[in-house]
């Protein structure tokens, strides 16, 4: 599928993290080292796959499971069952698009449809809740005609969508440092479009990261656009590291007001850590444990 463009992309990133990622997989518990402490769960959270390269996926769902995380981001199908045996669901799956084809492009339509068709059952039946979907990048469209290809594509897909209950998230991307052509970088564009969708399983995948860049104003954007949000990323500015007090986000404010707004979906940490990767993403869960 052109998703696994996406993966492949991804885990090139993650090369220079293997060497750690390794080292997590032999990690073992000190003899005096006490349990972690289960999570509160007002805000269910996952981890996204690609960010641990340097683990198997049931490495990687044990300690997600030990942590008190429900679920693994970015799976693709092949993977779903893997996360199940291990409790966990897939909060996220891969299938419709890449981040530089996607809905604005009409061309792109009928091949992006056949893709939805496809797999938005599969993910229904294996009783997912989303799936990422993408606008493509701008090439030498305007905001409004990239606009204007969306709404027309994804209204192809709603109703689908809507009869198998799965959630179609559009990835809001930054288009300054990461992601330089994208077009569905900035929230009141992405949420335009959701609007005139009109589907309630039409949303955003909200990334943290990538908003932070492109935006700022986390806190108050998350609660003034809560009902076109479906899915959240962490990840610290700057790099995309820990969202520990290295980096310039207050992820425990920026949870509180995730939660404030009554959302009942998962936040997926999206960072590639630096220091020891379990740890790491045990201090995530803690932090955004409010």
């Amino acid at each position: 599928m052109t998703s696994m463009n996406s993966w492949t992309r991804r885990t090139a990133l993650t090369l220079a993290a293997g060497a750690v990622g390794s080292a997590l997989a032999r990690r073992a518990p000190a003899a005096d080292e006490e349990p972690a402490k289960k999570l509160r769960g007002r805000l269910k959270q996952s981890v996204c796959r690609w960010c641990y390269g340097g683990m198997t996926l049931d490495m990687l769902c044990k300690v997600a499971s030990d942590i008190g995380l429900v679920g693994i981001d970015l799976l693709r199908e092949d993977e779903w069952e893997t996360a199940r045996k291990h409790g966990l669901v897939c909060t996220m799956a891969y299938g419709i698009g890449s981040i530089s084809e996607g809905w604005n492009l009409v061309e792109n339509h009928d091949r992006l449809t056949e893709e939805a068709v496809r797999m938005i059952p599969k993910v229904s039946a294996a009783g997912l809740p989303n799936i990422i979907t993408f606008s493509g990048n701008r090439r030498e469209f305007t905001d409004a005609a990239g606009m204007d290809n969306c709404v027309i594509g994804l209204k192809r897909i709603a109703k689908i969508a809507e009869e198998n209950r799965v959630t179609v998230c559009m990835e809001l991307l930054n288009s300054k440092r990461d992601h330089k052509d994208y077009q569905c970088d900035h929230t009141s564009w992405g949420v335009e479009v959701c609007r005139r969708v009109g589907s309630d399983r039409i949303k955003l995948l909200y990334d943290i990261y990538h908003m932070q860049i492109m935006e700022g104003d986390v806190c108050d954007t998350i609660r003034e656009n809560a009902a076109y949000l479906a899915h959240f990323h962490t990840g610290g500015v700057p790099g995309r590291h820990e969202i520990d007090n290295s980096q310039e986000l207050n992820y425990d404010r920026v949870a509180l007001a995730i939660v404030g707004t009554g959302f009942r979906g998962y936040l997926a940490h999206e960072f590639l850590p630096r220091h020891d990767p379990v740890t790491s993403l045990q201090q995530a869960a803690r932090i955004c444990d409010v």
